[in-house]
């Protein structure tokens, strides 16, 4: 018992036991939940899990070989592609205006923050009765303007960035409160020494506060191209992947495959393939931060 104890007393031993339950959850619903979908991802199998057979790679194959794959994988990445800059960039924006504790500010933060803790389903109900083309405000108030009926939900070239704009405005608020807070650490003494060599605001902003909150803003585009690579809510809860398939995303492409094709293993596959795409462009945006940390 003594051993045991001297064993258990030492810092650097003793921290085990308090990272062991979020090693234990993070070792029953992430770890063991992906390899078994590597598994079913092998197999032939519906949602029962019934019948199952043993196919080696041709879930894979025929998933290459899928042009609706090929569409949602494309529709992922175009959603990335569009919704991550626009996202960072007006996060940025914002965060730079209300940067400073002034009650004005502090009420801008909150209202833009709202958002955030509603559900994605709620959000999506709202924008869809608002621009519905019968019964909505917008499509209203443009018709009495004299621009005719206009379709947002259904026309393939207008809804993909309808649905990314919502999914913008769902969202934005967290990753301006999270520039704001970078912003807020950057030493004041480096503005003020800009003041006096007569910088003008835009040249403190690229030179002072660009670097500063360098880390805060990798780790915003890290986390905002995992959440678009990932979206699957408001995609299903507008437009269910449509019209023609023009929104539908990976995810969603999973979810019809899985609950409503009934094919688990394929549906499992094709999400092993996102695991992997999400992985490698996580590996390079993280690599690439630490090597701007570093240098």
């Amino acid at each position: 018992m003594t051993k045991i104890r001297e064993f258990w007393n030492k810092p650097e031993h003793i921290a085990y036991l308090f990272i062991a339950p979020a090693l234990i959850l993070l070792l029953v619903f992430s770890i063991l939940p992906l390899a078994a979908s590597l598994v079913i991802s092998t197999f032939d199998a519906n949602m029962t899990l019934n019948n199952v057979k043993f196919i080696g790679l041709k879930n894979f194959v025929e998933a290459f070989h899928d042009s609706r794959f090929w569409n949602s994988m494309w529709v992922t990445v175009k959603w990335t592609l569009v919704e991550m800059p626009v996202q960072v960039l007006v996060a940025l924006f914002l965060a730079a205006l209300i940067e400073k504790n002034t009650v004005f500010n502090k009420i801008c933060r909150g209202v833009y923050f709202l958002p955030i803790i509603c559900s994605a389903t709620a959000v999506a109900i709202m924008w869809r009765m608002i621009l519905h083309s019968n019964v909505g405000y917008i499509p209203f108030l443009l018709r009495q303007l004299g621009f005719g009926k206009i379709s947002f939900m259904n026309n393939p070239g207008v809804t993909f960035y309808v649905i990314v704009f919502m999914s913008v405005w769902k969202s934005f608020g967290i990753s301006t409160i999270i520039l704001v807070a970078a912003m807020q650490n950057v030493p004041r003494e480096l503005y003020e020494a800009a003041e006096l060599d007569h910088a003008g605001k835009f040249r403190q902003f690229t030179a002072i506060t660009l670097p500063g909150i360098a880390p805060s803003l990798w780790y915003v585009v890290m986390t905002r191209v995992i959440g678009s690579l990932q979206v699957f809510d408001i995609v299903y809860t507008t437009t269910g992947g449509g019209p023609n398939f023009s929104t539908e995303t990976l995810v969603t492409y999973v979810y019809t495959r899985a609950f409503e094709v009934n094919r688990m293993g394929y549906a499992t596959a094709v999400s092993e393939c996102l695991f992997a795409l999400i992985l490698m462009i996580t590996i390079l945006l993280y690599s690439r931060m630490l090597r701007q940390e570093s240098d």
